[in-house]
């Protein structure tokens, strides 16, 4: 292991630990006022200031990242489950089955999901819990993010099919369901362990995106994409710089997670 990628993982280890001790690091609750210092600068009492509510910045960003890094590996996981029984299956199985799968996929890549998954959480209503509208959020993400996934899993399932030891099998009379689940799906495991982490980014990203045109989690619960959408004027920025920290935090993950994720070998 390169000591850049171990670097990477100690400071994904630490954010996990902070994010997941919050209760117990944070200096105050995520949704209290200090009513007595709206926008104040970072101090002793609050180490990156407060937003226009008084509230404590440094606990918001603790509890919106959260938010964002445990909900996300969440939506990664449903999402590759649905393209691990589309594209698993596709692959196994061939014939019609592969060629209809393989053509809902591709018309779910056709579109810009993105976009849909926009339309879709517009259509809800704006005045949705927050623990509802995180569900909510993550579960669209997870349900719609499959299709590429699917695909290279069905490719995968497919050189398996086609490998010399299921031919094998195959006539040495293992029924299907036994091979399935004894030889195919275990040699999947290191494809599907490589969608599932490049999965989450991409799902942390795209919540941004939605937090950032207010279709993410609802207010008071922070997460990244709420706590970017405050950065859209420039002169508070300007005049307030520790204001950046929910970027910063943001890109230095995306970072860390593009430096250990196995992009390009997903059997490392």
């Amino acid at each position: 292991m390169s000591r850049v990628r171990l670097i990477a993982m100690v400071f994904l280890a630490i954010v996990f630990s902070a994010v997941v001790l919050a209760d117990f690091v944070a200096p105050a609750p995520y949704a209290k006022q200090f009513r007595e210092a709206p926008n104040a600068p970072p101090s002793l009492k609050h180490l990156l200031g407060t937003d226009d509510l008084g509230r404590d910045a440094f606990s918001r960003l603790l509890y919106g990242s959260r938010v964002s890094l445990l909900l996300a590996p969440a939506a990664a996981l449903l999402s590759t489950l649905i393209a691990a029984g589309v594209g698993g299956l596709a692959g196994y199985l061939g014939g019609w089955f592969e060629r209809v799968a393989l053509a809902a996929t591709d018309l779910s890549l056709s579109l810009p999901w993105l976009f849909l998954l926009l339309t879709v959480r517009a259509l809800l209503p704006l005045n949705v819990s927050p623990l509802l509208s995180v569900t909510i959020t993550f579960a669209l993400l997870g349900t719609l993010g499959w299709s590429s996934s699917g695909r290279i899993i069905c490719s995968g399932a497919r050189a398996i099919r086609q490998s010399d030891f299921v031919l094998q099998a195959k006539a040495l009379g293992i029924p299907p369901h036994r091979l399935l689940f004894r030889q195919v799906l275990p040699n999947l495991n290191p494809v599907l362990a490589a969608q599932f982490w490049t999965s989450i980014p991409i799902f942390i990203i795209a919540e941004a995106n939605l937090g950032v045109l207010g279709l993410g989690v609802a207010e008071p619960l922070p997460s990244w994409g709420n706590l970017l959408a405050g950065l859209q004027k420039i002169d508070v920025v300007v005049s307030a710089p520790w204001r950046l920290a929910p970027l910063a935090l943001l890109l230095l993950v995306m970072a860390c997670f593009h430096l250990i994720v196995p992009l390009d070998d997903p059997s490392r």
